[in-house]
């Protein structure tokens, strides 16, 4: 059977909506460890910018009062309807779409309280757009004790075979493992098929993004800024000595961690001892390929050998696969294949997989890997909110 779904993603950047508009069949395959696998086609892809309104009224979220945060989560889900009614008039895909599938904008999150909270209610998309839609998507997982974070590497594992290594450089930037027997611990997936590691590394275009600001740009576009740079060599050190990175996975980080912890840091090294933004930018490019280096080799996936090293493979997506000097410093800091797809991937990797999460939610399968996000078990992550007409 094929599935015709809509799959939405905001990340942590806030540069827009993703949505992608594709068609998923599953196949029987031995290239997994739980024997299935499945086709994709990304038909039809757009990313609408939010207004410098939007982009306020999401980053102020969590200061908000109980109800103000639930009349936006109301409103910004009657948005997200509108958006997926614009992209259906703009690709001809009346009654053609079977499901919707909304990440959210994450507002909160809390895995040591089990908390975790996106934006966009499902009930509003799904009265806007008369279609079926899945939401709150790592709620579940969360409530298992796990990290609700990240839930993409089932996707990668299932849709993108032939890599071992994976890497999202998002708003946070994470890494995961195909292949992996098991967490720290050695335990696996409760269902013998978590052949995923994975865990958030270190935020990454947020910052980069928010220094590019302070030269009047959205982005540092390739990196050109960056690469002009120096290497501040107090500031990396400061960096890579905050206390995330000692920690043992699973684990996540809430975007509170690049805007309250990171960002000012570098702020005061910048104020404080005249630090320049494109050293800034240049020192924040080297802590992300050296905290993504020290991940891999976390994750077991270094290469000792040369041999080793030409057997690997990493597929790197999200937004910061634009930057080609980042990538450049990546594959000098890894040693082995560093592979950037098609720029329909690059951008819409986790719309796509969200498709595959909900449409695993729709037949009632396993769509959270608990190797993945340390929780007591796999888990069925989703709400579902049925918009067709009886």
């Amino acid at each position: 059977m094929v599935y015709k779904v809509i799959g939405l993603m905001s990340g942590s950047s806030l540069d827009g909506l993703d949505v992608a508009y594709v068609n998923l069949q599953e196949r029987t395959s031995s290239s997994t460890q739980v024997g299935k696998s499945w086709e994709f086609e990304l038909l039809h892809t757009a990313c609408y910018p939010y207004s410098d309104s939007w982009k306020q009224r999401l980053a102020a979220a969590p200061t908000l009062s109980a109800l103000d945060y639930q009349l936006l989560h109301v409103e910004y889900g009657h948005y997200l309807g509108e958006q997926v009614v614009k992209f259906i008039e703009e690709y001809g895909l009346e009654y053609k779409v079977q499901l919707i599938v909304s990440h959210g904008h994450t507002a909160f999150h809390w895995p040591a309280r089990q908390l975790t909270a996106q934006l966009g209610d499902g009930a509003s998309i799904a009265a806007r757009t008369r279609v079926n839609v899945v939401s709150d998507l790592r709620a579940m997982d969360l409530a298992l004790g796990g990290q609700g974070a990240p839930i993409v590497p089932i996707g990668e594992e299932l849709l993108l075979p032939g890599y071992e290594l994976f890497l999202n450089l998002g708003g946070i930037a994470n890494v995961s493992k195909h292949g992996a027997a098991g967490g720290p611990g050695g335990e696996g997936s409760s269902d013998g098929a978590g052949g995923f590691l994975a865990f958030d590394v270190c935020p990454a275009n947020r910052i980069l993004n928010s220094l590019a600001a302070l030269e009047g740009m959205a982005y540092d576009a390739d990196g050109a800024l960056a690469a002009t740079g120096k290497v501040d060599n107090p500031l990396l050190q400061q960096l890579n000595a905050l206390p995330y990175y000692a920690m043992p996975y699973p684990k996540s980080l809430a975007n509170e961690f690049g805007t309250e912890v990171v960002f000012p840091l570098i702020r005061a090294a910048m104020v404080d001892r005249g630090l320049s933004t494109v050293d800034a930018l240049r020192t924040y490019v080297e802590h992300i390929a050296l905290q993504v280096a020290r991940a891999v080799e976390a994750l077991g996936g270094d290469a000792a050998t040369a041999a080793e090293a030409a057997g690997r493979r990493m597929l790197v997506t999200g937004g910061g696969a634009h930057n080609t000097f980042l990538v450049e410093r990546l594959r000098r800091r890894l040693g082995f294949e560093v592979v950037v797809p098609d720029k329909a991937l690059v951008d819409f990797k986790e719309a796509l997989v969200m498709a595959l999460i909900g449409v695993l939610r729709w037949r009632e399968e396993n769509n959270v890997r608990a190797s993945v996000t340390g929780a007591s078990r796999d888990s069925i992550g989703g709400a579902v909110w049925i918009g067709q007409e009886a």
